[in-house]
């Protein structure tokens, strides 16, 4: 490589730390870049370079005034030539793991590089949205705190409207059967009771006992009184 390139390389080492006039530029994946070359003083050849932010300083091309290129190494099929007659620097198809980092261009005057302003390419981070289906959301609404009536397993149920029949069946056949058998006990329990206020009340004992007595032995009374 020609000195005066190593030169120049070496001097853009040193100035990787320059980010005074940085102009940063959020840029989508996959997008068409164009990043102009602005200097003072536009000279006879115009030299593009770019720091990356992985893989270090990285010689683009150089180019003379009205765009033609100059430099011998075959320029990257990533970059385009159409804007060069402006000093445009086409950059195609941008990806952030290969293209991001800064861009700049150059100009020597008088053995002395004057750089133009300084470009920043970031790649735009990708923001993962999760969406819930309408289903899903719908569910989830309604598994709130409720109150069943009833929960029938009926195996051989035909359709959903038979459920709410079956399960009045269940419930109210149950009621009906205890209701019935209260009715019972009510009904010995009082008969019970009374057959034993019966023998017990003195009153009623007299009464029987008279109505049991002969008819012989009743006149018989009467005559004596």
């Amino acid at each position: 490589m020609d000195p005066k390139w190593i030169q120049i390389l070496v001097i853009l080492v040193f100035c990787q730390k320059m980010t005074s006039g940085t102009e940063d530029r959020v840029v989508k994946e996959g997008e068409t870049v164009e990043i102009k070359c602005k200097l003072a003083e536009m000279l006879s050849m115009v030299i593009w370079f770019r720091v990356l932010d992985h893989s270090g300083m990285e010689f683009i091309a150089s180019f003379s005034r009205d765009g033609t290129k100059k430099s011998p190494t075959p320029l990257s099929p990533n970059f385009s030539l159409l804007k060069m007659d402006k000093q445009i620097l086409t950059l195609n198809s941008f990806k952030k793991a290969r293209d991001g980092g800064v861009y700049a261009c150059a100009t020597i005057k008088s053995n002395e590089l004057k750089f133009g302003e300084v470009t920043r390419l970031i790649g735009e981070n990708k923001v993962e949205v999760t969406t819930r289906s309408p289903l899903a959301a719908t569910s989830a609404q309604t598994l709130g705190p409720t109150t069943t009536a009833c929960a029938c397993h009926n195996s051989n149920r035909q359709g959903e409207t038979g459920l709410p029949v079956f399960c009045s069946i269940i419930i109210l056949g149950p009621l009906a059967g205890g209701c019935g058998l209260l009715l019972l006990l009510l009904i010995v329990t009082t008969l019970y009771c009374h057959r034993i206020r019966t023998r017990r009340c003195p009153h009623h004992y007299k009464k029987k006992k008279l109505r049991t007595v002969a008819p012989g032995k009743q006149m018989m009374t009467n005559r004596n009184v």
